[in-house]
């Protein structure tokens, strides 16, 4: 009985510290790396860049306004202005952090998604990031 009371109080310790663990804005809100149009998935993320054909301001503003539709995201860090958006997506049930940075470099999206705990997302970075790109349509290039 006493091992499962210490493996409940475990259990219970590790799903607070995921959901209430404090977030370091700046480690995440950082300059991502340009390579070229394409996808590219990585372990425990999942890493877009896109042509746009819009103004950069328009599909920034385009892209926050979806993501701040997606249940359980707000913004940590940046704006539209500053070229720049940091976005945290809980998940349902345990509430771990996804971290979302989107920025637009001269005529290309870069939208990054990746997790904070663990090693897998099971692909939920990608289908993300996916559901937004369909809503922006005509402001992005297809590949």
């Amino acid at each position: 009985m006493r091992i499962l009371t210490v493996l409940v109080v475990l259990i219970l310790g590790l799903m607070a510290y995921v959901r209430f663990a404090p977030t370091d804005a700046a480690r995440w809100h950082q300059p991502l790396m340009l390579t070229a149009p394409g996808d590219y998935p990585e372990e425990g993320g999942f890493l877009v860049e896109r042509k746009i054909a819009a103004p950069a301001p328009e599909v920034l503003a385009a892209v926050e306004s979806r993501a701040l539709a997606t249940p359980r995201t707000q913004v940590i860090a940046g704006s539209v202005d500053e070229g720049m958006i940091t976005f945290m997506t809980r998940s349902r049930v345990m509430g771990f952090p996804d971290y979302t940075t989107v920025a637009v470099y001269n005529d290309t999206l870069v939208i990054y998604g990746r997790l904070r705990f663990g090693r897998s997302d099971m692909g939920v970075n990608k289908a993300r990031i996916e559901s937004w790109l369909e809503t922006l349509g005509p402001l992005t290039e297809p590949l």
